[in-house]
């Protein structure tokens, strides 16, 4: 009997946020995106592991990790 089983990442984009980036300090547009990992058996997601928002510069491509309330605040449009 064989068992198929892993890990499975959904990335799905909440918004765009225009901010100063915290790594290159210029104004521009950051990309808010949620990042959930889940274990899946026979290619079925069934037990999220974690789940974390990553806030990514569009001028340096640099990202940075966002806590859940931040990005819940954050002036998504």
């Amino acid at each position: 009997m064989f068992l198929i089983f892993g890990l499975r990442t959904r990335v799905t984009r909440s918004g765009v946020v225009t901010a100063v980036c915290r790594h290159c300090g210029n104004q521009a547009a950051q990309v808010i995106s949620r990042r959930s990992t889940k274990f899946t058996l026979f290619f079925v997601p069934l037990i999220p592991i974690r789940t974390k928002y990553v806030q990514q510069c569009s001028f340096c491509g640099v990202e940075s990790v966002v806590d859940a309330d931040e990005a819940r605040r954050l002036p998504v449009g």
